[in-house]
């Protein structure tokens, strides 16, 4: 079965940073695009970033530009976040996710991390 299991979250200072990892199995790591997505209670689910199949391409929401990177590892079957100068806006549960072909294209997600970034 599809699995996505996310670590590395924590409690940091303003400024600091922390890397986030994506384990995944069940499907084709290597040629599905993964994503990153977070959520503060009370509003939407809104979107990081994203990274192609083969890690060639990526793509970040605007308000991460500059200061998150993903990248992925498909020997591990592993995609990260770096995040660096953190804000206490960036506070929430991060939540990996993939999109997967096995019959129909699928979105699957990870249970989530939670990132609080104090001032």
């Amino acid at each position: 079965q599809v699995q996505l299991v996310e670590s590395g979250g924590g409690l940091v200072l303003f400024g600091d940073s922390l890397r986030l990892s994506c384990a995944a199995s069940g499907f084709s790591f290597s040629t599905s695009a993964m994503n990153w997505y977070r959520q503060t209670p009370g509003e939407e689910r809104e979107w990081v970033a994203t990274i192609s199949g083969d890690g060639s391409k990526t793509t970040y929401a605007d308000s991460v530009k500059g200061r998150f990177t993903i990248s992925r590892d498909n020997a591990k079957n592993t995609v990260y976040l770096q995040m660096n100068s953190l804000k206490p806006e960036d506070t929430a549960v991060y939540y990996c996710n993939a999109r997967v072909y096995q019959f129909r294209t699928t979105y699957y997600w990870g249970q989530g991390t939670q990132v609080t970034v104090s001032s």
